[in-house]
């Protein structure tokens, strides 16, 4: 028995950024082949040339490369089955084409442009009414010699039925009276997508094609021509759509009133390649057990075909944001700080701070990077606030009594001999003690003169520490008297 080589390929135009579901395309092809021990193939299908970016092939490289899904062929790494660019293989379609018309299964059109609007405009079925499948060899020749353009078509089954097996969706059947005679080779010379994708694929060896299940419809044509060459087909993995929340609560599919969609623009706004990547993987896929945070390297072990589902996925950008917030707490303090430091910097440029005391009340309580320096700017210098912030219920303060806590704790932090963490936890623990004072009590009116704000990342311990005593002591006596005013 000859096992055959799963092989995968990802085969984006070059027409602009990477949407969220071209790159869970490129994933659920990544994986499939690193889950059975197959390679992954990039090919670029740079050939229209009106859609055409420039750059765009970067943005693809840039984009797959800071994913993690890296290609073993492709432009830039080369391999037995190139060339690669779809524009460098421009000459071999043609022949391909010509042969299905020797064969009598394509032939030569040359109705022109206009005749196929006027046909298009006074038809109910508005397709090609086959006028040039059974001209004579003399009509052909005639034209052939007058120059008259023409596009190459296959013929299509007139009767009966077109069965195809997709390995998410099951068995599908459609007519074959629904099927135009679709058009291989364009007047240019050019094939049209759906033959170039059929020739690349089988000339490539692909064994599994990925794509989403907007293009069910169009496999029949596909495996048609297939079987017009006597080629074995690919196994097909459709993929459900990927949708996106609307304000009435019902969802519609992504775009970018959801939010952003392309992968560049969420790691602009601050979510991680790696979160991005693991939500993404679990749009539409189920593991079979619970687990949800996984590695690359835990996704191609565990991706498995049958767990791709049918039902459309919804993009919750909260799922996400917790998925972020996930690889970020398991990340080392050291990790975490040369990620921060480019926000730390922001903050304080190059003033003195010790980081690694920013990183232990940050590490746990941060769901994006980009969010940190708004957390942290009331250290580099204290907000305009209100003194209403000295009033909270739970910790049974108000402006009644919050003068004389904050002076008692001020008279005693004062004279602290060091000024260390534990040394400021006790001194204002023991006073919680002595007065008979619940903690919070205590904690709430020294965090709020020493931030100037009711959200603090970290409690007043650790603010007055990572403020030193100057500092700290400096903001405590500016609390008592705006208190006392």
């Amino acid at each position: 028995m000859v096992i055959k080589t799963v092989r995968t390929r990802y085969a984006p135009s070059p027409t602009g950024f990477m949407h969220v579901g071209n790159l869970r395309t490129a994933l659920y092809e990544y994986l499939i082949a690193k889950s059975q021990g197959g390679t992954f193939v990039l090919r670029i299908e740079d050939t229209d040339r009106e859609r055409y970016v420039e750059g765009a092939v970067d943005v693809i490289y840039n984009t797959l490369r800071t994913a993690g899904i890296i290609h073993d062929e492709g432009p830039d790494k080369g391999g037995d089955f190139g060339p690669y660019v779809q524009s460098e293989r421009k000459d071999m379609y043609l022949p391909y084409a010509e042969q299905l018309v020797n064969e009598g299964k394509a032939y030569r059109c040359f109705c022109s442009k206009e005749r196929l609007e006027k046909l298009s405009e006074g038809s109910d079925f508005g397709g090609y009414d086959r006028h040039c499948r059974d001209l004579s060899q003399q009509e052909i020749d005639e034209k052939l010699s007058a120059g008259t353009p023409y596009v190459i078509r296959q013929k299509m089954p007139l009767d009966g039925k077109t069965t195809f097996k997709d390995a998410v969706f099951g068995e599908i059947t459609v007519d074959n009276s629904e099927l135009q005679d679709q058009i291989l080779i364009k007047t240019d010379g050019y094939p049209t997508y759906n033959f170039a994708n059929v020739i690349d694929d089988h000339t490539m060896g692909i064994t599994h094609v990925v794509r989403g299940s907007e293009y069910l419809s169009s496999t029949p044509k596909y495996n048609l021509l297939y079987d017009a060459f006597g080629w074995e087909i690919p196994t097909y993995v459709h993929l459900p759509l990927i949708m996106g929340k609307n304000e009435d609560g019902s969802v519609s599919k992504l775009s970018k009133r959801h939010g952003s969609t392309g992968f560049e623009d969420l790691v602009k706004e601050g979510y991680l390649p790696e979160a991005i990547i693991n939500y993404i993987a679990l749009l539409g896929w189920c593991p079979k057990d619970n687990q949800e945070v996984f590695s690359m390297k835990e996704l191609e072990q565990s991706f498995f075909i049958e767990g791709i589902s049918k039902s459309p996925a919804v993009f919750d950008y909260d799922k996400l944001l917790w998925f972020n917030a996930e690889y970020i707490k398991a990340m080392s303090d050291e990790q975490f700080t040369e990620h921060a430091m480019p926000y730390y910097k922001e903050v304080f440029g190059d003033s003195e701070v010790d980081f690694s005391k920013l990183t232990g009340i940050l590490k746990q309580r941060t769901e994006k990077f980009i969010d940190i320096p708004e957390k942290i700017r009331f250290f580099a210098e204290i907000p305009e606030y209100d003194t209403d912030l000295f009033i909270n219920k739970k910790s049974k303060t108000n402006l009644e009594n919050s003068p004389a806590l904050l002076k008692e704790a001020y008279e005693r932090l004062k004279a602290l001999r060091e000024w260390t963490a534990d040394a400021i936890h006790d001194c204002l623990i023991n006073m919680a003690l002595e007065k008979e004072l619940k903690n919070g009590t205590v904690m709430w009116g020294v965090r709020i003169a020493a931030a100037g704000q009711k959200v603090t990342p970290g409690g007043a311990i650790e603010i007055l520490d990572i403020l030193g005593r100057d500092e700290a002591l400096k903001r405590l006596e500016a609390g008592l008297a705006k208190l006392n005013a």
